[in-house]
């Protein structure tokens, strides 16, 4: 049996309902992992409804779960520098007890970003950002010392501590870019996620993509976890949808990621345990 995920866009619903269905998944064993975003406006009409920020949810929700891991799938690299990145992933580390996963990604979203201010730029200034930044974020979280000049980023001798409490933060690297984002993710991620896949065969593609990724730059595809979103219908078909997972997990897939579509109530989670129970 696959692995299973949860992610609640945090758009268009409150605080309680978030917090309620992550301490329902806290006590699902069925569930891993819950995720949400790294946006500021919503991703669905209305799009100047509500939409909490990713980060500062998340330091609340470690404190209210115990078990279940988290994060944000994705980052976008370009939200921030990557030095600040490190800082909040090991300090999120610790407030979790090491349960913190780092998502990254290059960053699409020109609706926000325009604005806001803040340079998205285009597909060639995004795929060079993402990649130099985990360059700096894996030096900070792993060593002394970092110093970098790069195209987009300088540090001289900058410290990030504490360390975090794992031994490695796991990093997610999310997106489809097969040149790029798909090469980075062979050379820094722990874990490779293709949101939405249309179906069985575009993932093998891409997956497929990936492994000459990594045995172009030296590094061994198996330790790279291979994960999909797909869409939780709250009151949908929930046999169907488990039986989707089923033909991606056959594939070669490690992880579902089951992205939240409706209502927040924990009984659609239960519902959605029992049927992957039975599966």
């Amino acid at each position: 049996m696959g692995r299973h995920a949860i992610k609640t866009p945090p758009h268009h619903a409150t605080w309680p309902e978030y917090l309620a269905i992550w301490q329902a998944a806290d006590e699902i064993e069925v569930f891993e992992s819950a995720w949400n975003w790294d946006h500021f406006y919503p991703l669905a009409p209305p799009y100047d409804g509500p939409n909490l920020e990713g980060w500062t949810m998340l330091a609340g929700l470690a404190q209210a779960t115990t078990r279940i891991r988290l994060g944000a799938m994705v980052n976008g690299m370009h939200h921030r520098h990557p030095a600040v990145t490190a800082n909040m992933a090991a300090t999120l580390d610790h407030i979790s007890g090491g349960r913190f996963e780092l998502g990254m990604g290059a960053g699409w979203n020109f609706m926000e970003s325009d604005a806001y201010g803040i340079d998205l730029g285009p597909l060639r200034d995004r795929s060079d950002r993402l990649e130099e930044g985990m360059e700096v974020v894996v030096k900070l979280l792993t060593e002394t010392t970092t110093t970098h000049k790069g195209r987009f980023f300088e540090l001289t001798d900058a410290w990030c501590e504490p360390k975090p409490i794992q031994e490695r933060i796991p990093i997610v690297i999310g997106g489809q870019g097969r040149v790029r984002t798909l090469r980075t993710a062979a050379k820094y991620a722990d874990q490779w996620d293709m949101t939405f896949p249309a179906d069985v065969a575009a993932w093998r593609e891409l997956d497929d993509v990936l492994q000459a990724h990594c045995e172009r730059v030296g590094r061994d595809e198996a330790e790279i976890d291979r994960s999909v979103h797909l869409g939780f219908e709250a009151d949908g078909d929930i046999d169907k949808a488990v039986a989707r997972a089923q033909d991606f997990f056959d594939a070669g897939v490690d992880i579902v990621v089951w992205s939240w579509r409706g209502e927040l109530n924990p009984v659609s989670l239960d519902a959605l345990a029992t049927a992957i129970g039975e599966a």
